[in-house]
């Protein structure tokens, strides 16, 4: 495991963990990789920055509410099965076989209070979400104008707008809890702004 990596397999039937606890030392890496028999639903991976699963869409299902709860960012891989209408981020086909990988999303729904930090611009940000999918508006100057192609991938949301002037504006954020911080860019200019949820 290059990078300083360290990783837990979760394995419910007992034979497959002791397999799997002899296949790491037989690899040499037991300083790196450690094995639990265990039930998933009982464990706490929700440390995890990386989660890969081979399990039934019903499990990937009852797993979700979870996963959805671990750090923004964390990406998730699943060999095989989907989790339902949460969609995955990317689809691979490896070998004649499906793989999906997920990063979960910040929870962003709801207005915001969005502005530049020298002061200039200011707006209301109002987002609706489903998973990584994300809409919303922009409110600046008594005017309501859409959001265009609003993005949302871990803890980073992407949109851009038409302001007053009819100018197009780029916002690029980093969203942690009731805060963001990030650009709005336009014209080749560039600016720090801001955004607490209301």
């Amino acid at each position: 495991a290059p990078f300083g990596a360290r990783s837990v397999g979760i394995e419910y039937d007992a034979d497959l963990a002791r397999l799997a606890g002899c296949l790491v030392q037989a690899e040499g890496v037991a300083d790196k990789v450690r094995i639990v028999e265990g039930d998933i639903f009982k464990e706490d991976f929700t440390k995890a920055t990386v989660v890969t699963m081979y399990l039934l869409p019903d499990l990937n299902l009852k797993l979700r509410p979870i996963i959805l709860k671990m750090k923004p960012g964390t990406r998730v891989t699943s060999h095989q099965f989907h989790m339902g209408d949460w969609e995955a981020d990317e689809k691979l086909n490896i070998e004649f076989r499906d793989a999906y990988v997920w990063y979960v999303p910040a929870d962003v729904a709801g207005d915001w209070a969005l502005k530049e930090e020298s002061g200039g611009f200011e707006g209301v940000l109002t987002l609706a979400q489903r998973y990584q999918r994300v809409g919303g508006t922009i409110t600046t100057g008594g005017k309501t104008q859409p959001l265009l192609s609003p993005t949302l991938t871990g803890d980073k949301l992407a949109f851009s707008f038409v302001d007053g002037e009819n100018n197009l504006r780029t916002v690029k954020t980093t969203v942690s809890g009731a805060t963001m911080s990030g650009d709005l860019s336009w014209f080749g200019r560039s600016t720090n702004i801001s955004a607490r949820r209301r």
